[in-house]
């Protein structure tokens, strides 16, 4: 019978809000091969909390806590991984396609000689279930056949819902210490902002080309709105914002509630990342700009002029 093995994402014992989602896409592989079992397993130091959340939507929790896996080396996590995954012998394994997923997932597949769909937007299918994922900058989704025993599934977490709750699956510890890993953490340079995640922000307000550098009235409206900062590639590319704050396919993949894109032409790379969110406001001069063609709502104005409107009527509102 099937097993389908969730592997969840967290930092300092807190879980990431795509772990969930994780957790939704797991449920639903399980449904489509015939009521499989779903197992989730979390690994770090002190995560103990976090196991307790994602049994509420698991059959069964592992948990690798120690100080071995205290640092998200993909060598230590991955070997928690394949042991976690050979101890209930797994035929699916889930997993966000966050750096964190990206860099875990091929090793796990190679180790347990499994095939690998990757960055897959949904399932189609029941007991041979295929894989939606996207491709040339998302113009194109391929529908993919994995054919060896185990397979390994990285999802794009805004693709899927979070888990639903109610499973209280039992919690157990994984036996196992990391291995002997020829990688050495040295140490994390964290961005540390005031503003919330980009990936886990209801609210974000990007600035593109148009901006010419200055992310003020960006910021500014962001501030007033609880959202986070996004920029295109274009934005990273000339030095005005650090690289993590990338909106793209070769960025970070966001879906808030709401997407102001403020000075972006709507390059395809850029709409690969955000053309998942909710609701996308455009405030851009030039009425023919791409960006226009995705947008919920658009308003052909400059966006120095646009957006400290928008932060006083928003202040106004609040």
């Amino acid at each position: 019978m099937a097993t389908v093995l969730v592997i969840a994402e967290q930092a300092k014992g807190v879980l990431k809000k795509a772990s969930f989602n994780a957790l939704g896409a797991g449920q639903d592989l399980a449904k489509r091969l015939g009521g499989a079992q779903v197992h989730a397993l979390v690994i770090g130091q002190g995560v103990g909390d976090a196991a307790k959340q994602l049994a509420e939507s698991a059959n069964a929790v592992h948990v690798a806590d120690g100080a071995a896996f205290a640092n998200p080396l993909a060598e230590t996590h991955a070997a928690a991984a394949i042991a976690a995954a050979k101890a209930i012998s797994a035929t699916h394994i889930v997993i966000v396609a966050s750096t964190y997923g990206k860099d875990m997932a091929p090793r796990v597949a190679a180790r347990l000689g499994a095939g690998i769909a990757s960055d897959v937007l949904s399932f189609t299918g029941e007991g041979n279930v295929h894989f939606k994922r996207a491709m040339w900058a998302g113009n194109a989704v391929a529908t993919v056949e994995v054919t060896t025993a185990i397979k390994v599934v990285t999802i794009r977490g805004t693709e899927f819902p979070a888990g639903a709750k109610g499973l209280n699956g039992s919690v157990a510890a994984l036996a196992a210490d990391g291995g002997a890993p020829k990688t050495k953490f040295l140490e994390f340079n964290e961005v540390k902002s005031a503003r919330p995640e980009l990936t886990e922000a209801r609210v974000v307000v990007s600035g593109g080309r148009g901006t010419k550098g200055d992310f003020k009235p960006i910021e500014q409206l962001a501030d007033v709105l609880g959202a986070a900062v996004g920029a295109s590639r274009a934005v990273c590319d000339a030095g005005w914002q650090p690289n993590d704050l990338q909106v793209g396919q070769t960025g970070k993949v966001v879906a808030p509630q709401l997407y102001i894109a403020a000075g972006s032409s709507g390059a395809i790379q850029h709409l690969a990342g955000m053309k998942g969110s909710k609701t996308i406001v455009a405030v851009n001069k030039d009425p023919e700009a791409p960006i226009f063609q995705v947008a919920d709502y658009g308003l052909v104005d400059d966006l120095f002029k646009a957006l400290p409107q928008l932060s006083e009527a928003a202040a106004k509102l609040k």
